[in-house]
């Protein structure tokens, strides 16, 4: 069973009252997407709050400051993570998921720095060969979004590949990001491998009692567009730049390709420590009119089958 949030029953009766105003006053099928819409919103908080902290500090930022913006923004980035513990809506659990993230994310950050891949420009006492400590929060965000997605949306993940061959895929993408510097990129078989071992993959969430499906596949993809935004975020404000990029020009739209892939890798991340959401069968879903007969606070999550 998957818990909705620290306080279920208080997350749930919000979700209801707020669907039931919604679909009282709008087409079902628009309701449905708004709440689909604020749901997104409120899993992908952590990241937007940090894409927050990067627009508000590039435009208030003065270089004769005491306090460097990179460091500025670690401290930023901490204050969050204490604040979404002590508010209950992230759990020791996620916690450690959000670590892991940030560990790998440092670490491919170094070397792609070390390899010109891109810089951090500012200046900062917090830095590791050039990394500013902040910038794993950035990976650590993604990390948030996918704990509380799965949570705040019921997810199921069926039918599910053997944990073993989703694994291998996330580890060889990985190793990808840092060997094809020294030899042949492979990411082209890597797309191709997430579609075959993945198409068969459905996403199942609720909305309202609800259930809806969409391709992992698709769904990675969808989030591949919105973490490109982001990243135009990041060079807009000048946090980091790509090599031979100037602050004005959009990031390349083949780095959608890099953070598809890398999305895998967070899935199964995530997944490793969540593991109440993955079904290797096919998953039946409760029925809607069996889920609202009863006031959202009272409906148990749905079962795997």
């Amino acid at each position: 069973m998957i818990q909705t949030d620290q306080n279920p029953n208080r997350t749930r009766r919000l979700e209801r009252t707020l669907g039931d105003w919604m679909r009282a006053r709008l087409p079902f099928a628009v309701a449905e997407f708004v709440m689909f819409t604020l749901k997104q919103g409120w899993a992908a908080i952590f990241g937007i709050l940090l894409l927050g902290g990067l627009l508000i500090s590039d435009r208030i930022w003065q270089p004769d400051w005491a306090l460097a913006r990179y460091d500025a923004l670690l401290l930023y980035a901490l204050g969050l993570q204490v604040l979404f513990l002590a508010a209950g809506m992230e759990s020791w659990r996620e916690v450690r998921v959000i670590l892991l993230f940030h560990l790998t994310g440092t670490v491919m950050e170094i070397f792609k720095v070390d390899a010109g891949s891109w810089a951090y420009p500012g200046d900062g006492l917090v830095k590791l060969w050039g990394v500013p400590l902040f910038s794993g929060f950035m990976y650590a965000s993604v990390g948030s979004y996918m704990a509380r997605v799965i949570r705040l949306f019921d997810m199921r993940f069926a039918p599910y590949p053997p944990l073993w061959l989703a694994t291998c895929l996330a580890v060889a993408i990985y190793v990808n990001f840092f060997s094809h510097h020294f030899l042949p990129d492979i990411r082209l078989a890597l797309f191709v491998a997430t579609v075959v071992i993945f198409i068969r993959t459905r996403i199942w969430f609720y909305i309202g009692g609800q259930a809806y499906w969409m391709p992992l596949p698709l769904a990675a993809f969808l989030s591949s567009f919105f973490l490109w935004v982001a990243e135009n975020v990041g060079t807009r404000t000048r946090t980091w730049l790509y090599a031979g990029q100037d602050s004005d020009q959009w990031v390349s739209i083949a780095k959608m390709g890099s953070w598809y892939l890398l999305l895998y890798v967070s899935f199964v991340t995530v997944t490793l420590v969540v593991r109440d959401a993955l079904s290797h069968t096919p998953y039946r879903p409760v029925t809607p009119t069996d889920v609202r007969r009863s006031p959202a606070s009272a409906t148990p999550p749905p079962e795997v089958q």
